[in-house]
């Protein structure tokens, strides 16, 4: 039990803890909002569209101005989590607060902000608080975290939504992001390192820009968060509208799509630790190498999901299967390797460019799949085979950079960067 148990130092626990806490409140938000705002307070869908799509626009406003507050030696990456804690709690009361469209974008707003603070700031103390050797660890326990805190916070809040009490839903999730204030408050010291950068902030945005290698990785990292939001968005409606064979040979029935994702979340989180233990032992571009042949057959049992008569809910099973497998394998160690190529007075900045990745990937997967699923069945179809194809630049792009990689290492460039 002991060997299985990660040992990681005590920030990195806190901190874990502190997202579990967190991630249960966005739970109870995180379905049931557009319902309460559409259904309860009377606002059109369009309406609650363009809010939504306001809260992504301050979300990368907020990933630019956290990684640059995590460096900062005036505010480093504590102060920069407590801003974030306190501006989501304020989101939380304007969104209880709401009864028309322009209090609902001021609530996004807010909201996108705290959550783009949030990002860089709280993957820096993970990276200060971690060495080489169990960074890729660290990374895959507050992930875990999030997806405990996620389910547990999605199937409390469904029972609230059950008894129509969606407005004390944000209650709770500003309490959560009260106690996420006050754990950060009472119990993280400043994780932030080194001495204060002699450059002024653009010049270190121009420098971290200007590291090719870290560029070259920002571009199969968009790939790696366009597939991820595929299983969001463009697969359920697939196994909805487009799988034969059913008994009303259009889909999987809702309850059979249910059982599905919720084995696909259940299984992520099981996988979590024993995929990184495994993958720790290569390195980080060959892990991920091996993240994006998961995505490959995943997309692969996806098509063929589509292509048989009977028995369907087999290659759907594996698929979702060989899904949760290949994102748990990505996360923690894009991570990490993004760690690994900052300098240490870059580090926020870099954590930030690394998570606007997937503001991008959210940005093209949902309207191309969406564009995708309104064609003809070919090109329905067609779709999963397209993404099949693409890992195949993917993996291009991966071994390209391990060389570079290999190359940086045995030149010594490496900065201050553990």
């Amino acid at each position: 039990m002991k060997s299985w148990f990660p040992q990681l130092p005590i920030p990195v626990w806190i901190l874990a803890f502190g997202r579990l806490l967190s991630q249960v409140g966005t739970g109870f938000t995180l379905f049931y909002a557009p319902i309460f705002f559409v259904n309860q307070v009377g606002l059109s869908t369009t309406q609650v569209g363009l809010a939504l799509g306001s809260q992504a626009v301050s979300g990368i406003v907020g990933r630019f101005v956290g990684g640059s507050l995590s460096d900062s030696p005036e505010w480093g990456r504590r102060k920069t989590l407590l801003l974030s804690a306190a501006i989501s709690a304020l989101a939380d009361g304007v969104f209880f607060l709401t009864h028309n469209f322009p209090l609902l974008v001021l609530g996004c707003l807010c909201m996108g902000l705290g959550i783009g603070l949030y990002w860089p700031a709280t993957e820096a103390v993970v990276a200060d608080s971690t060495g080489v050797e169990k960074r890729d660890e660290a990374f895959a326990v507050t992930r875990l975290a999030d997806m405990i805190g996620l389910g547990v916070g999605v199937i409390l809040g469904g029972f609230m939504a059950t008894l129509g009490l969606y407005r004390w839903l944000f209650v709770v999730d500003g309490i959560s992001f009260v106690l996420f204030f006050g754990l950060i408050y009472g119990a993280i010291a400043e994780t932030r390192q080194g001495n204060p950068s002699s450059e002024s902030l653009s010049q270190r945005w121009v420098l971290a820009l200007g590291d090719r290698l870290f560029l070259i990785y920002l571009v199969v990292n968009v790939l790696f968060t366009t597939y991820i939001s595929q299983i969001q968005s463009s697969l359920p409606l697939y196994f909805s509208n487009f799988v034969p064979g059913s008994a009303n040979d259009t889909g999987f029935p809702p309850q059979t799509i249910s059982l599905l994702f919720s084995f696909h979340i259940v299984l992520a989180a099981l996988l979590q630790l024993p995929m990184v233990r495994i993958l720790s032992h290569f390195s980080r571009p060959h892990a991920l190498m091996f993240s994006l042949c998961g995505w490959g057959a995943g997309f692969a049992c996806v098509w063929l999901t589509g292509q048989v008569s009977d028995y369907a809910i087999i290659p759907a099973v594996l698929s979702l299967g060989i899904l949760a497998a290949s994102t748990v394998s990505y996360v923690p160690f894009a991570s990490s390797f993004v760690v690994d190529l900052a300098p240490q007075s870059l580090r926020g900045i870099y954590l930030s460019l690394n998570s606007q990745c997937w503001a991008i990937g959210y940005l093209i997967g949902p309207p191309l799949g969406g564009w995708a699923l309104d064609q003809k069945p070919a090109i329905v179809h067609g779709f999963w085979v397209l993404a099949t194809l693409s890992t195949g630049g993917g993996l291009l792009i991966l071994g390209y950079l391990q060389k570079l990689w290999g190359d940086r290492i045995q030149s010594g460039d490496q900065g201050n960067r553990d």
